[in-house]
Protein backbone atom coordinates (compact mmCIF):
# COMPACT_ATOMS: atom_id res chain seq x y z
CA UNK A 1 0.00 0.00 0.00
CA UNK A 2 2.92 2.34 0.66
CA UNK A 3 6.45 3.21 -0.34
CA UNK A 4 7.33 5.17 2.79
CA UNK A 5 4.37 7.40 2.04
CA UNK A 6 6.18 9.41 -0.64
CA UNK A 7 3.86 8.64 -3.55
CA UNK A 8 0.67 8.58 -1.55
CA UNK A 9 1.50 11.87 0.15
CA UNK A 10 1.27 13.67 -3.17
CA UNK A 11 -2.45 13.00 -3.13
CA UNK A 12 -2.77 14.79 0.18
CA UNK A 13 -1.73 18.21 -1.09
CA UNK A 14 -3.09 20.37 -3.86
CA UNK A 15 0.31 20.91 -5.45
CA UNK A 16 1.79 17.51 -4.58
CA UNK A 17 4.71 19.10 -2.70
CA UNK A 18 5.53 18.53 0.96
CA UNK A 19 8.99 19.07 2.48
CA UNK A 20 9.32 16.10 4.83
CA UNK A 21 11.22 17.24 7.90
CA UNK A 22 9.78 14.27 9.79
CA UNK A 23 12.21 11.89 8.12
CA UNK A 24 15.14 13.43 10.00
CA UNK A 25 13.70 15.18 13.06
CA UNK A 26 15.56 14.35 16.29
CA UNK A 27 14.03 13.18 19.55
CA UNK A 28 13.81 15.65 22.39
CA UNK A 29 14.22 12.85 24.94
CA UNK A 30 13.82 9.10 25.37
CA UNK A 31 10.49 9.34 27.18
CA UNK A 32 8.71 11.11 24.30
CA UNK A 33 10.09 9.49 21.17
CA UNK A 34 9.24 10.79 17.70
CA UNK A 35 8.12 8.07 15.30
CA UNK A 36 9.89 7.81 11.90
CA UNK A 37 7.54 7.77 8.86
CA UNK A 38 8.80 4.34 7.79
CA UNK A 39 7.87 2.83 11.15
CA UNK A 40 4.43 4.46 11.09
CA UNK A 41 3.72 2.84 7.75
CA UNK A 42 4.80 -0.57 9.04
CA UNK A 43 2.18 -0.21 11.76
CA UNK A 44 -0.51 1.01 9.39
CA UNK A 45 0.23 -1.92 7.06
CA UNK A 46 -1.17 -4.21 9.77
CA UNK A 47 -4.69 -2.80 9.44
CA UNK A 48 -7.11 -4.58 7.10
CA UNK A 49 -7.34 -3.06 3.62
CA UNK A 50 -10.99 -2.12 3.97
CA UNK A 51 -10.33 0.59 6.59
CA UNK A 52 -8.81 2.82 3.90
CA UNK A 53 -12.03 2.91 1.88
CA UNK A 54 -14.45 3.41 4.78
CA UNK A 55 -15.54 7.05 4.90
CA UNK A 56 -17.38 6.65 8.21
CA UNK A 57 -14.43 5.70 10.43
CA UNK A 58 -13.12 8.21 12.95
CA UNK A 59 -9.39 8.01 13.70
CA UNK A 60 -7.61 9.37 16.79
CA UNK A 61 -3.97 9.83 17.71
CA UNK A 62 -4.27 10.50 21.47
CA UNK A 63 -0.63 11.53 21.90
CA UNK A 64 0.33 13.27 18.69
CA UNK A 65 3.79 14.81 18.56
CA UNK A 66 4.76 15.47 14.94
CA UNK A 67 1.44 14.50 13.39
CA UNK A 68 3.09 11.70 11.45
CA UNK A 69 0.41 9.10 12.18
CA UNK A 70 -2.40 11.43 11.09
CA UNK A 71 -0.51 12.50 8.00
CA UNK A 72 0.22 8.96 6.81
CA UNK A 73 -3.36 7.90 7.53
CA UNK A 74 -4.56 10.85 5.45
CA UNK A 75 -2.40 9.86 2.48
CA UNK A 76 -3.88 6.36 2.49
CA UNK A 77 -7.43 7.63 2.82
CA UNK A 78 -6.89 10.02 -0.10
CA UNK A 79 -6.22 6.95 -2.25
CA UNK A 80 -8.74 4.61 -0.66
CA UNK A 81 -11.69 7.02 -0.89
CA UNK A 82 -11.27 7.98 -4.55
CA UNK A 83 -14.35 6.03 -5.61
CA UNK A 84 -16.44 7.44 -2.75
CA UNK A 85 -15.32 11.03 -3.41
CA UNK A 86 -14.18 11.44 -7.04
CA UNK A 87 -13.65 15.15 -6.43
CA UNK A 88 -10.23 15.48 -4.81
CA UNK A 89 -11.02 18.62 -2.83
CA UNK A 90 -14.27 17.22 -1.44
CA UNK A 91 -12.39 14.04 -0.46
CA UNK A 92 -9.64 16.01 1.28
CA UNK A 93 -12.03 18.11 3.32
CA UNK A 94 -14.12 15.11 4.35
CA UNK A 95 -10.99 13.36 5.62
CA UNK A 96 -9.67 16.37 7.53
CA UNK A 97 -12.97 17.56 8.96
CA UNK A 98 -14.76 14.29 9.70
CA UNK A 99 -12.23 11.48 10.04
CA UNK A 100 -8.92 12.55 11.59
CA UNK A 101 -8.44 13.80 15.16
CA UNK A 102 -5.45 14.32 17.40
CA UNK A 103 -4.72 15.22 21.02
CA UNK A 104 -1.28 16.80 21.33
CA UNK A 105 0.98 16.23 24.32
CA UNK A 106 2.36 19.80 24.42
CA UNK A 107 1.63 23.16 22.84
CA UNK A 108 4.67 22.74 20.58
CA UNK A 109 3.63 19.31 19.33
CA UNK A 110 0.12 20.64 18.61
CA UNK A 111 1.67 23.23 16.27
CA UNK A 112 3.94 20.60 14.70
CA UNK A 113 1.05 18.21 14.14
CA UNK A 114 -1.10 20.85 12.46
CA UNK A 115 1.83 21.83 10.28
CA UNK A 116 2.29 18.20 9.22
CA UNK A 117 -1.38 17.52 8.53
CA UNK A 118 -2.77 20.87 7.38
CA UNK A 119 0.57 22.32 6.10
CA UNK A 120 0.00 25.22 8.48
CA UNK A 121 0.39 25.44 12.24
CA UNK A 122 -2.99 27.17 12.23
CA UNK A 123 -5.84 25.12 10.78
CA UNK A 124 -7.60 28.28 9.56
CA UNK A 125 -4.45 29.94 8.25
CA UNK A 126 -3.93 31.11 4.66
CA UNK A 127 -1.55 28.24 3.91
CA UNK A 128 -3.77 25.57 5.43
CA UNK A 129 -5.14 23.03 2.96
CA UNK A 130 -7.97 22.27 5.38
CA UNK A 131 -11.00 24.47 5.84
CA UNK A 132 -11.63 25.15 9.51
CA UNK A 133 -13.09 28.19 11.24
CA UNK A 134 -10.79 27.92 14.26
CA UNK A 135 -7.02 27.65 14.39
CA UNK A 136 -6.94 24.24 16.12
CA UNK A 137 -8.90 22.24 13.58
CA UNK A 138 -9.26 18.69 14.89
CA UNK A 139 -5.95 18.74 16.77
CA UNK A 140 -6.48 19.92 20.33
CA UNK A 141 -4.24 20.73 23.25
CA UNK A 142 -5.04 21.89 26.76
CA UNK A 143 -2.36 22.61 29.36
CA UNK A 144 -4.63 21.33 32.07
CA UNK A 145 -3.51 20.94 35.70
CA UNK A 146 -3.03 17.67 37.54
CA UNK A 147 -5.94 16.62 39.74
CA UNK A 148 -4.67 15.78 43.20
CA UNK A 149 -6.29 13.62 45.82
CA UNK A 150 -3.93 13.48 48.72
CA UNK A 151 -0.34 13.62 47.49
CA UNK A 152 -0.80 12.29 43.95
CA UNK A 153 -2.70 13.04 40.73
CA UNK A 154 -5.60 10.60 40.44
CA UNK A 155 -5.02 10.21 36.71
CA UNK A 156 -1.24 9.82 36.30
CA UNK A 157 0.22 9.57 39.80
CA UNK A 158 2.31 12.76 39.59
CA UNK A 159 3.39 13.83 43.07
CA UNK A 160 1.91 17.01 44.49
CA UNK A 161 4.55 19.68 44.96
CA UNK A 162 6.86 17.95 42.49
CA UNK A 163 8.56 19.33 39.40
CA UNK A 164 5.44 19.03 37.24
CA UNK A 165 3.16 20.76 39.75
CA UNK A 166 3.45 24.04 37.85
CA UNK A 167 1.40 27.09 36.97
CA UNK A 168 -0.20 27.61 33.56
CA UNK A 169 2.87 29.40 32.15
CA UNK A 170 4.77 26.07 31.93
CA UNK A 171 4.02 22.66 30.48
CA UNK A 172 2.53 20.49 33.21
CA UNK A 173 2.66 17.27 31.18
CA UNK A 174 -0.79 16.41 32.48
CA UNK A 175 -1.36 14.58 29.21
CA UNK A 176 -4.88 15.39 28.08
CA UNK A 177 -5.97 11.94 26.96
CA UNK A 178 -5.29 10.19 30.26
CA UNK A 179 -6.59 13.18 32.25
CA UNK A 180 -10.04 13.12 30.66
CA UNK A 181 -12.88 13.29 33.13
CA UNK A 182 -15.43 10.49 33.01
CA UNK A 183 -17.91 12.89 31.40
CA UNK A 184 -15.40 13.94 28.71
CA UNK A 185 -14.52 10.34 27.89
CA UNK A 186 -18.18 9.30 27.62
CA UNK A 187 -18.73 11.91 24.88
CA UNK A 188 -15.95 10.48 22.72
CA UNK A 189 -16.26 7.80 20.07
CA UNK A 190 -13.49 6.67 17.76
CA UNK A 191 -13.31 3.61 15.57
CA UNK A 192 -9.51 3.49 15.37
CA UNK A 193 -7.02 4.74 17.96
CA UNK A 194 -3.36 4.68 17.01
CA UNK A 195 -0.17 6.34 18.23
CA UNK A 196 3.09 6.42 20.16
CA UNK A 197 2.35 7.67 23.69
CA UNK A 198 4.82 9.11 26.22
CA UNK A 199 6.62 6.26 27.93
CA UNK A 200 7.12 7.65 31.42
CA UNK A 201 6.05 10.53 33.59
CA UNK A 202 8.54 13.31 33.02
CA UNK A 203 9.15 16.81 31.75
CA UNK A 204 10.88 15.85 28.54
CA UNK A 205 14.34 15.67 30.06
CA UNK A 206 14.39 12.25 31.66
CA UNK A 207 15.78 9.01 30.40
CA UNK A 208 13.96 5.75 30.18
CA UNK A 209 15.59 3.89 33.05
CA UNK A 210 13.98 1.03 34.85
CA UNK A 211 13.34 3.16 37.94
CA UNK A 212 11.16 5.69 36.05
CA UNK A 213 7.40 5.45 36.56
CA UNK A 214 5.85 4.11 33.32
CA UNK A 215 2.83 5.89 31.90
CA UNK A 216 2.24 4.31 28.48
CA UNK A 217 -0.05 1.65 29.93
CA UNK A 218 -2.44 4.42 31.03
CA UNK A 219 -2.87 5.47 27.40
CA UNK A 220 -3.72 1.90 26.39
CA UNK A 221 -6.18 1.54 29.27
CA UNK A 222 -7.86 4.86 28.48
CA UNK A 223 -8.12 4.01 24.78
CA UNK A 224 -9.85 0.72 25.62
CA UNK A 225 -12.45 2.59 27.65
CA UNK A 226 -13.52 4.31 24.42
CA UNK A 227 -14.26 0.85 22.90
CA UNK A 228 -12.66 1.34 19.46
CA UNK A 229 -12.85 -1.37 16.80
CA UNK A 230 -9.07 -1.17 16.27
CA UNK A 231 -6.27 -0.09 18.61
CA UNK A 232 -2.57 0.18 17.73
CA UNK A 233 0.23 1.55 19.90
CA UNK A 234 4.00 1.40 19.97
CA UNK A 235 5.27 1.08 23.54
CA UNK A 236 8.26 -0.25 25.54
CA UNK A 237 8.39 -4.04 25.90
CA UNK A 238 9.11 -3.96 29.63
CA UNK A 239 5.48 -4.85 30.29
CA UNK A 240 6.34 -8.39 29.13
CA UNK A 241 7.54 -9.20 32.65
CA UNK A 242 5.66 -6.48 34.58
CA UNK A 243 7.40 -4.63 37.35
CA UNK A 244 6.87 -1.15 38.67
CA UNK A 245 3.28 -0.15 37.90
CA UNK A 246 2.97 -2.75 35.12
CA UNK A 247 1.87 -6.02 36.74
CA UNK A 248 -1.87 -5.54 36.16
CA UNK A 249 -1.25 -4.31 32.63
CA UNK A 250 0.97 -7.33 31.89
CA UNK A 251 -1.69 -9.72 33.16
CA UNK A 252 -4.35 -8.01 31.05
CA UNK A 253 -2.25 -8.09 27.89
CA UNK A 254 -1.20 -11.72 28.33
CA UNK A 255 -4.82 -12.81 28.70
CA UNK A 256 -6.05 -10.66 25.81
CA UNK A 257 -7.08 -12.71 22.77
CA UNK A 258 -7.99 -9.63 20.68
CA UNK A 259 -4.33 -8.76 19.98
CA UNK A 260 -4.04 -9.87 16.36
CA UNK A 261 -0.40 -8.92 15.79
CA UNK A 262 2.49 -7.97 18.07
CA UNK A 263 5.85 -6.95 16.60
CA UNK A 264 8.74 -6.96 19.08
CA UNK A 265 12.14 -5.26 18.80
CA UNK A 266 14.39 -6.58 21.65
CA UNK A 267 16.91 -3.86 20.75
CA UNK A 268 15.08 -0.53 20.61
CA UNK A 269 17.72 1.04 18.37
CA UNK A 270 16.62 -1.34 15.60
CA UNK A 271 13.25 0.39 15.73
CA UNK A 272 14.23 3.92 16.82
CA UNK A 273 17.77 4.62 15.59
CA UNK A 274 19.91 6.15 18.33
CA UNK A 275 17.35 5.52 21.09
CA UNK A 276 18.21 3.09 23.89
CA UNK A 277 15.13 1.82 25.72
CA UNK A 278 15.94 -0.97 28.14
CA UNK A 279 14.02 -4.13 27.29
CA UNK A 280 13.19 -3.04 23.74
CA UNK A 281 9.96 -1.77 22.18
CA UNK A 282 6.96 -3.34 20.51
CA UNK A 283 3.88 -2.38 18.57
CA UNK A 284 0.59 -4.22 18.42
CA UNK A 285 -2.80 -4.12 16.72
CA UNK A 286 -5.86 -5.04 18.74
CA UNK A 287 -9.09 -5.91 16.91
CA UNK A 288 -12.21 -5.98 19.06
CA UNK A 289 -13.86 -8.53 16.76
CA UNK A 290 -10.85 -10.85 16.59
CA UNK A 291 -10.53 -13.67 19.11
CA UNK A 292 -7.62 -16.08 18.85
CA UNK A 293 -3.87 -16.53 18.85
CA UNK A 294 -1.51 -13.62 18.23
CA UNK A 295 0.83 -13.28 15.26
CA UNK A 296 4.00 -12.68 17.27
CA UNK A 297 6.99 -11.36 15.31
CA UNK A 298 10.50 -10.59 16.58
CA UNK A 299 12.47 -8.06 14.52
CA UNK A 300 15.94 -6.59 14.29
CA UNK A 301 17.81 -4.39 11.81
CA UNK A 302 18.07 -7.21 9.30
CA UNK A 303 14.36 -8.04 9.32
CA UNK A 304 12.33 -10.86 10.86
CA UNK A 305 14.20 -12.96 13.43
CA UNK A 306 11.31 -15.27 14.20
CA UNK A 307 7.55 -15.43 13.94
CA UNK A 308 4.90 -17.64 15.43
CA UNK A 309 1.17 -17.78 16.05
CA UNK A 310 0.58 -18.34 19.73
CA UNK A 311 -1.11 -17.06 22.84
CA UNK A 312 0.99 -14.45 24.60
CA UNK A 313 0.98 -16.41 27.84
CA UNK A 314 2.35 -19.50 26.09
CA UNK A 315 4.04 -21.77 28.60
CA UNK A 316 1.92 -20.43 31.48
CA UNK A 317 4.88 -18.55 32.91
CA UNK A 318 2.93 -15.39 33.74
CA UNK A 319 5.19 -13.33 31.47
CA UNK A 320 5.56 -12.96 27.72
CA UNK A 321 8.45 -15.24 26.75
CA UNK A 322 10.03 -14.00 23.54
CA UNK A 323 11.43 -17.13 21.94
CA UNK A 324 9.85 -20.54 21.37
CA UNK A 325 13.13 -22.17 22.42
CA UNK A 326 12.80 -20.44 25.78
CA UNK A 327 9.31 -21.87 26.25
CA UNK A 328 10.35 -25.46 25.53
CA UNK A 329 13.42 -25.21 27.79
CA UNK A 330 11.39 -23.71 30.64
CA UNK A 331 8.78 -26.46 30.34
CA UNK A 332 11.47 -29.15 30.55
CA UNK A 333 13.08 -27.54 33.59
CA UNK A 334 9.73 -27.25 35.37
CA UNK A 335 8.89 -30.86 34.59
CA UNK A 336 11.37 -32.14 37.23
CA UNK A 337 9.68 -30.13 39.96
CA UNK A 338 12.86 -28.61 41.42
CA UNK A 339 12.58 -25.80 43.92
CA UNK A 340 13.44 -22.40 42.48
CA UNK A 341 16.57 -20.33 43.07
CA UNK A 342 14.67 -17.24 44.24
CA UNK A 343 14.08 -19.05 47.55
CA UNK A 344 17.69 -18.31 48.56
CA UNK A 345 17.78 -14.74 47.17
CA UNK A 346 17.13 -11.79 49.46
CA UNK A 347 14.65 -9.02 48.85
CA UNK A 348 15.80 -5.44 48.38
CA UNK A 349 18.02 -4.16 51.20
CA UNK A 350 19.01 -7.60 52.58
CA UNK A 351 20.53 -6.05 55.70
CA UNK A 352 18.34 -2.93 55.80
CA UNK A 353 21.12 -0.65 54.50
CA UNK A 354 20.43 1.93 51.79
CA UNK A 355 22.86 2.69 48.95
CA UNK A 356 24.30 5.78 50.64
CA UNK A 357 24.78 4.06 53.98
CA UNK A 358 28.58 3.88 53.72
CA UNK A 359 28.73 7.60 53.07
CA UNK A 360 26.30 8.72 55.74
CA UNK A 361 25.17 6.10 58.30
CA UNK A 362 24.06 8.81 60.73
CA UNK A 363 21.29 9.67 58.24
CA UNK A 364 19.70 6.39 59.29
CA UNK A 365 20.39 6.81 63.02
CA UNK A 366 23.18 4.21 62.91
CA UNK A 367 26.72 4.43 64.36
CA UNK A 368 29.72 5.30 62.16
CA UNK A 369 31.54 2.83 59.91
CA UNK A 370 35.33 2.43 59.63
CA UNK A 371 37.92 1.93 56.94
CA UNK A 372 38.66 -1.64 55.85
CA UNK A 373 42.09 -1.79 57.50
CA UNK A 374 40.33 -2.04 60.85
CA UNK A 375 38.74 -5.36 59.81
CA UNK A 376 39.46 -8.25 62.17
CA UNK A 377 37.71 -11.20 63.78
CA UNK A 378 35.75 -8.82 65.97
CA UNK A 379 34.23 -6.88 63.05
CA UNK A 380 31.91 -7.23 60.06
CA UNK A 381 32.84 -6.20 56.51
CA UNK A 382 30.17 -4.28 54.55
CA UNK A 383 30.18 -4.11 50.75
CA UNK A 384 28.71 -1.14 48.93
CA UNK A 385 29.42 1.82 46.66
CA UNK A 386 31.30 5.05 47.27
CA UNK A 387 31.65 7.59 44.47
CA UNK A 388 30.19 4.95 42.12
CA UNK A 389 32.99 2.49 42.93
CA UNK A 390 32.78 -0.72 44.91
CA UNK A 391 34.18 -0.30 48.37
CA UNK A 392 34.12 -1.87 51.82
CA UNK A 393 33.83 -0.58 55.36
CA UNK A 394 33.83 -2.36 58.70
CA UNK A 395 31.65 -2.24 61.80
CA UNK A 396 31.83 -4.00 65.18
CA UNK A 397 30.28 -7.45 65.71
CA UNK A 398 27.46 -5.97 67.77
CA UNK A 399 26.48 -3.47 65.07
CA UNK A 400 22.65 -2.95 65.06
CA UNK A 401 21.74 -4.06 61.51
CA UNK A 402 18.04 -3.39 60.81
CA UNK A 403 17.55 -6.85 59.18
CA UNK A 404 19.39 -9.94 57.93
CA UNK A 405 21.33 -10.72 61.08
CA UNK A 406 21.10 -14.51 60.62
CA UNK A 407 22.90 -14.25 57.25
CA UNK A 408 25.87 -12.33 58.63
CA UNK A 409 27.60 -15.39 60.10
CA UNK A 410 27.02 -17.54 56.99
CA UNK A 411 28.84 -17.84 53.66
CA UNK A 412 27.00 -16.05 50.83
CA UNK A 413 27.21 -14.38 47.44
CA UNK A 414 26.56 -10.69 46.78
CA UNK A 415 25.12 -10.01 43.33
CA UNK A 416 24.63 -6.49 41.85
CA UNK A 417 20.97 -5.46 42.04
CA UNK A 418 21.23 -3.59 38.73
CA UNK A 419 23.18 -4.65 35.68
CA UNK A 420 22.98 -4.11 31.90
CA UNK A 421 20.01 -5.90 30.44
CA UNK A 422 19.12 -9.37 29.23
CA UNK A 423 21.24 -10.76 26.41
CA UNK A 424 18.90 -13.66 25.75
CA UNK A 425 18.14 -14.03 22.08
CA UNK A 426 19.92 -10.81 21.15
CA UNK A 427 23.64 -10.80 20.38
CA UNK A 428 24.99 -12.76 23.33
CA UNK A 429 27.34 -9.92 24.20
CA UNK A 430 26.00 -9.24 27.70
CA UNK A 431 26.56 -11.78 30.49
CA UNK A 432 23.08 -11.05 31.99
CA UNK A 433 24.36 -10.77 35.57
CA UNK A 434 27.06 -8.52 36.94
CA UNK A 435 30.28 -9.51 38.71
CA UNK A 436 29.51 -11.29 41.96
CA UNK A 437 31.32 -11.01 45.30
CA UNK A 438 32.05 -14.09 47.40
CA UNK A 439 30.78 -13.10 50.81
CA UNK A 440 32.60 -14.64 53.73
CA UNK A 441 31.30 -15.15 57.23
CA UNK A 442 30.96 -11.84 59.06
CA UNK A 443 30.00 -9.84 55.96
CA UNK A 444 27.00 -7.80 54.82
CA UNK A 445 26.07 -5.39 52.02
CA UNK A 446 24.02 -2.33 51.16
CA UNK A 447 21.08 -2.44 48.73
CA UNK A 448 23.59 -2.09 45.89
CA UNK A 449 23.59 -5.89 46.06
CA UNK A 450 21.19 -8.71 46.65
CA UNK A 451 22.33 -11.49 48.94
CA UNK A 452 22.30 -15.12 47.79
CA UNK A 453 22.61 -17.88 50.38
CA UNK A 454 23.70 -18.41 53.03
CA UNK A 455 25.58 -21.61 53.55
CA UNK A 456 27.40 -23.07 56.51
CA UNK A 457 30.34 -24.21 54.38
CA UNK A 458 32.64 -22.35 52.03
CA UNK A 459 32.52 -25.32 49.63
CA UNK A 460 28.75 -25.02 49.12
CA UNK A 461 29.07 -21.31 48.45
CA UNK A 462 31.81 -21.90 45.90
CA UNK A 463 29.77 -24.61 44.18
CA UNK A 464 26.79 -22.24 44.04
CA UNK A 465 29.04 -19.61 42.46
CA UNK A 466 30.17 -22.14 39.85
CA UNK A 467 26.49 -22.83 39.10
CA UNK A 468 25.75 -19.11 38.73
CA UNK A 469 28.57 -18.88 36.17
CA UNK A 470 27.06 -21.57 33.94
CA UNK A 471 25.34 -20.43 30.78
CA UNK A 472 22.34 -22.55 31.71
CA UNK A 473 21.74 -20.67 34.96
CA UNK A 474 22.15 -17.23 33.43
CA UNK A 475 19.91 -18.23 30.55
CA UNK A 476 17.14 -19.17 32.98
CA UNK A 477 17.60 -15.84 34.77
CA UNK A 478 17.67 -13.99 31.46
CA UNK A 479 14.24 -15.29 30.43
CA UNK A 480 12.70 -13.06 33.07
CA UNK A 481 15.18 -10.18 32.96
CA UNK A 482 14.29 -7.38 30.53
CA UNK A 483 15.41 -4.42 32.63
CA UNK A 484 18.56 -3.42 34.46
CA UNK A 485 17.05 -4.37 37.81
CA UNK A 486 17.86 -7.79 39.24
CA UNK A 487 15.31 -8.64 41.93
CA UNK A 488 14.48 -11.77 43.89
CA UNK A 489 11.78 -12.57 41.32
CA UNK A 490 14.30 -12.40 38.46
CA UNK A 491 15.73 -15.73 39.66
CA UNK A 492 12.38 -17.54 39.88
CA UNK A 493 12.81 -19.61 36.68
CA UNK A 494 16.25 -20.97 37.64
CA UNK A 495 16.14 -24.29 39.52
CA UNK A 496 17.63 -24.59 43.01
CA UNK A 497 20.01 -27.55 43.15
CA UNK A 498 22.18 -29.40 45.66
CA UNK A 499 25.42 -27.46 46.06
CA UNK A 500 27.33 -30.23 47.73
CA UNK A 501 28.58 -30.89 44.18
CA UNK A 502 29.79 -28.81 41.24
CA UNK A 503 27.38 -28.42 38.31
CA UNK A 504 28.55 -27.94 34.70
CA UNK A 505 26.55 -26.90 31.66
CA UNK A 506 26.83 -30.39 30.16
CA UNK A 507 25.44 -31.98 33.33
CA UNK A 508 22.59 -29.45 33.43
CA UNK A 509 21.70 -29.99 29.77
CA UNK A 510 21.54 -33.75 30.39
CA UNK A 511 19.56 -33.36 33.62
CA UNK A 512 16.78 -31.49 31.87
CA UNK A 513 16.87 -33.46 28.62
CA UNK A 514 17.68 -30.52 26.35
CA UNK A 515 18.01 -31.18 22.63
CA UNK A 516 21.09 -30.24 20.65
CA UNK A 517 19.18 -27.31 19.17
CA UNK A 518 18.17 -26.07 22.62
CA UNK A 519 21.73 -26.39 23.87
CA UNK A 520 23.02 -24.40 20.90
CA UNK A 521 20.41 -21.71 21.56
CA UNK A 522 21.65 -21.29 25.13
CA UNK A 523 25.31 -21.35 24.09
CA UNK A 524 24.80 -18.68 21.43
CA UNK A 525 22.61 -16.47 23.60
CA UNK A 526 24.74 -15.99 26.71
CA UNK A 527 28.28 -14.70 27.01
CA UNK A 528 30.90 -16.37 29.19
CA UNK A 529 30.88 -14.82 32.67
Amino acid sequence: MNDNGTTLRKNLLKDGHMPDILDTIANLSNDEVFTPPELVNKILDLFPEEVWSNKDLKWLDPATKTGIFLREIATRLMTGLKDEFPDEEERRQHIFQNMLYGIAITDLTALMSRRSLYTSKYANGKKSIAKFKDENGNISYDNRPHTYVGDACIYCGNKKGGELDRDETKERHAYNFIHLTKEEAEKMHFDVIVGNPPYQLGDGGGGIGSAAMPIYQLFVNQALKLKPRYLAFIIPSRWFVGGRGLDDFRDFMLANTHIKTLVDYPASSDCFPGVDIVGGVCYFVMDKEYNGKCNYVIMNNDGIVSKSKRFLNEGGAGILIRYNEMISILEKVRRLGDKTFDQIVSSQKPFGLRTDFLKNPSKYDLPPVYEEEKFNKASIKIYGLSNNKRTTRVVPLNYPFPTGNTLIKQFKIFMPSTYGCSAIGEDGETPVLGEAILGSQLSACTETFTCIGGWNSEEERNNAMAYIKTKFFRFMVGIKKTTQRVTKDTYSFAPLLDFKKVWTDDELYKRYGLTEKEREFIESSVKEM
